[in-house]
């Protein structure tokens, strides 16, 4: 039998002849187009076509790309484990993913360090930096800052748009949900909370009479941990890792995306995209839910 997946376009607008022409390439690629659906909510439609492989992913994966490319549609190959009954673990990075914002940036901000922070961020996330170093020395540029500036940040946290709707449509269905940070505990508890997330993992700034030290305490978070905890979780709750799915924008985030079922890259910078199984460039996470089917 002939490999089982699903191609999952999505787009501002989509129509009658999208569909006709992405069934047209899907069949030029060797693919058996078996059924096909849309959806369309406030904000970006998205096209639905179950699909036979008879010659594997691997042509279909790459002609797929070409076609978005060409059309400027977003446009993923899910494998079946992905999007089948049964249970499922979603696990997301946190800046720049789940939020809108980079939380350390904010924080630096507090000291009038925003943009020389912000450039050393921004290498860590294209690879450029090892990531436990670059936040090492972007931790020290907050010693001094009262802790008072924590609660001053995550009243400025904004959830980008959609993140809400997924992290409930998976809840909701019986699934879990979590998120795995590079950025800082004390930050991050407040909206774990408030999503109702299943686990949250992330850095512990230090805080010593009320005031940062400058430093983090235990392990960093860095890119191998984020994998062991995307392991961990579907161990412990029994989802197969190729249920799971893993959604991320930096270089920090490529482990955990190469682990999954599914690695999304989430508005990414070009090394995340370009390794990741889907490119999500819509600003709307709530699309990620229809790679798993619900």
């Amino acid at each position: 039998m002939p490999d089982q997946a699903r191609v999952v376009a999505y787009a501002r607008h989509l129509d009658d002849g999208h569909r006709a022409d992405l069934a047209a390439a899907l069949g030029g690629l060797g693919a058996d187009v078996r059924d096909t659906s849309t959806a369309a909510t406030p904000t970006y439609d998205v096209l639905t076509l179950d699909v036979g492989l008879p010659a594997g992913a691997s042509p279909v994966r790459a002609g797929l790309a070409r076609w978005s490319a060409a059309t400027g549609i977003g446009a993923a190959l899910v494998p079946a484990p992905v999007y089948a009954p049964g249970p499922k673990l979603l696990i997301m990075d946190v800046d720049s993913t789940l939020i809108k914002q980079e939380v350390i940036e904010l924080l630096a901000a507090h000291a009038g360090r925003e943009a020389e922070v912000a450039a050393v961020t921004e290498a860590a996330m294209r690879g450029e930096l090892d990531f436990a170093q670059s936040l090492h020395h972007r931790v020290r540029a907050l010693a001094g800052l009262p802790a008072s500036v924590i609660d001053d940040v995550v009243a400025r946290i904004e959830l980008s748009d959609g993140a809400e709707q997924l992290v409930a449509t998976y809840l909701d269905a019986g699934h879990r949900v979590g998120v795995v940070s590079g950025g800082f505990a004390q930050v991050l508890a407040p909206l774990a909370d408030r999503l109702r997330l299943s686990f949250a993992r992330a850095n512990d700034l230090g805080i010593d009479g009320g005031v940062l030290t400058g430093r983090v305490a235990g392990t960093v978070v860095d890119r191998r941990e984020k994998e062991r905890v995307l392991r961990a979780e579907a161990a412990s709750s029994g989802v197969s890792l190729a249920a799971t799915i893993a959604v991320g924008d930096g270089a920090n985030d490529l482990d955990m995306l190469a682990a999954a079922g599914l690695g999304v890259a989430f508005r990414a910078k070009p090394a995340v995209r370009a390794a990741a199984d889907a490119a999500l460039d819509l600003p709307d996470l709530d699309v990620v839910r229809y790679f798993s089917g619900l």
